[in-house]
């Protein structure tokens, strides 16, 4: 009787535990059906250094971007990116972190079909506005998803001339504090907290994103960094350094109409290195082509180079140098394969972005001129003049990646304006510093042939990093190869896989050859640092 009344109520007991498994399964996949507290109550919430200035529910399509911003649909989103949204609950918010702080967020929650995880996005340029297309993406994969303008108005350095503390913000410290204080109120609203927690940034959003690696390395559980802006003040010096070199005389300048011309020689030279002619240089390291071959055998044509011209071709593609000494001042550079878009730093003028970060914050003067720059003694300067806030190199991500973070790196091959070794150096820095063994499972890097800055060019530049991440982290799936797609008049006309740094494309010789299928990743020589 006894042994008998002991096996019920064992089979209880185990009954017991299985239905509260199921109920907290369901409770998890419900969580979003039934939020804790409405969202507009949200709006007397106390918080640390931060004040919540708006809290409202959004009806399905209703939101419209403040100020236009491209209209219905925001920069870069498309004329629907907002009226296929769903209905969601809008939080604006002020951080407070120092005195001299004002940093602006949105926290967008979805009012039903939340997936339990928090989205941050990052920023481009210098940032000072609300990424609202980025966070509208966010939304509708699912995500609570929140952006800042990182603590000013403007898409240039003005803010930073006598406000370290603003510097510090754009640095890093907004999208640590926006982060921290996101979860506390998607805790507060939905009665649980995100489940996992992930960043999404290109360009300045990239550095963000590994700043958030580097120094908050419990705040994420995946990180997606593209083309990532470190050495940020540095490099801003390099590009003034570059226009400098390349309009050093008339002799020198490469007119506009002339970078189609240089570019099909390029790809002309080595598009075929990966066993298929289409237009793009899968593996610009390993291209041989040099651009004296274009040099004219007369006077100055349409179809050929001066001899200035030919120096300041090879400039575009070589690391900065001390023009007294020859020591190399700034490792990265553009590649081949990045000639039709050379005007975004070899154009008259430096690049805007460039120069308001020098006048602002390396000589906190701004008319400063930089036709009377110095480049050993100017780039040294930039990279010192914000304390590191920008700087964003450190390649110890030990303590990131031993919590269990992903980093997930891209970059163009072809980005014109944020050199795209900056990411294969900082990769191969973070690979060397925390052991090949760590890294395999922790870090990858995806380098685009063909891609343009952050999108754009003839490469294949549209994959789903959100998916790859995620299988990363909750499935532990490795990303060995992820199938990118190129489109036309907005209908995809190719297909490509993206290799890890250190494998290419290649054909394997039958088939379709815009088809990713007929491609395979196989290890090929970089020949960087």
């Amino acid at each position: 009787m006894n042994r008998r009344k002991f096996s019920f109520h064992r089979l209880a007991l185990v009954a017991a535990m299985c239905a509260a498994v199921f109920l907290g399964i369901t409770a998890v996949a419900r969580v979003a059906e039934t939020a804790a507290i409405s969202c507009e109550s949200l709006i007397g919430m106390a918080l640390s250094n931060a004040k919540i200035t708006s809290a409202k529910t959004v009806a399905a399509g209703a939101f419209v971007q403040p100020g236009g911003g491209g209209g219905a649909g925001g920069a870069g989103g498309g004329a629907n990116a907002f009226r296929t949204l769903p209905s969601f609950c809008r939080v604006e918010a002020t951080l407070t972190p120092s005195s001299d702080s004002d940093i602006k967020i949105e926290l967008w929650l979805p009012s039903t079909g939340w997936n339990g995880k928090f989205q941050a996005v990052g920023n481009g340029g210098w940032a000072g506005s609300i990424p609202y297309p980025a966070i509208a993406q966010a939304l509708a994969g699912g995500f609570a998803g929140a952006g800042t303008d990182t603590g000013h108005t403007g898409n240039n350095a003005n803010f930073a001339l006598g406000h370290p503390e603003k510097m510090i913000d754009l640095g890093y410290r907004s999208i640590h504090e926006m982060t921290v204080q996101s979860k506390v109120i998607i805790n507060a609203l939905y009665g649980s907290p995100a489940k996992l927690s992930y960043y999404n940034g290109c360009s300045q959003g990239g550095r963000q994103g590994l700043a958030e690696a580097q120094r908050y390395p419990e705040d994420f559980n995946g990180i997606i960094a593209g083309a990532s802006a470190v050495n940020q003040m540095r490099m801003h010096a390099a590009r003034t350094a570059l226009n400098i070199v390349v309009n050093k005389d008339a002799g020198s300048v490469i007119p506009r109409t002339k970078y189609e011309m240089i570019h099909n020689a390029a790809v002309k030279a080595c598009d075929e290195l990966d066993g298929v002619k289409d237009g793009v240089i899968e593996n610009p390291t390993m291209c041989k082509f040099d651009y004296a071959a274009l040099l004219c055998k007369g006077s100055d044509a349409a179809d050929c180079l001066t001899q200035g011209q030919v120096e300041s071709a090879k400039a575009m593609t070589s690391p900065i140098k001390d023009p007294k000494t020859g020591k190399v001042l700034f490792e990265g550079h553009l590649m081949v394969g990045s000639e039709l878009s050379w005007a975004t730093l070899g154009g008259p003028q430096p690049l805007n972005l460039a120069i308001s970060g020098i006048q602002n914050v390396v000589f906190q003067d701004r008319t400063w001129d930089y036709h009377n720059m110095n480049f050993a003694a100017d780039l040294d300067r930039a990279g010192k003049s914000d304390g590191g806030a920008t700087e964003t190199n450190d390649p110890n991500l030990k303590k990131f990646f031993d919590h269990g973070g992903k980093l997930l790196m891209y970059h163009g091959w072809s980005d014109p304006q944020v050199n795209p070794l900056n990411s294969v150096l900082y990769y191969n820095d973070v690979v060397k510093t925390v052991g090949k063994s760590k890294a395999a499972n922790s870090i990858a890097l995806f380098m685009v042939p063909g891609m343009n800055h952050c999108s754009g060019g003839p490469g294949t530049d549209t994959f789903d990093k959100m998916q790859v991440i995620q299988d990363w982290v909750e499935k532990g799936k490795t990303p060995t190869r992820i199938v990118a797609s190129h489109a036309t008049g907005g209908k995809v006309d190719k297909t490509r896989p993206l290799c890890p740094f250190g494998q290419v494309a290649k054909y394997n010789g039958s088939g379709d050859t815009n088809d990713a299928a007929n491609f395979a990743c196989k290890p090929e020589s970089m020949n960087v640092r």
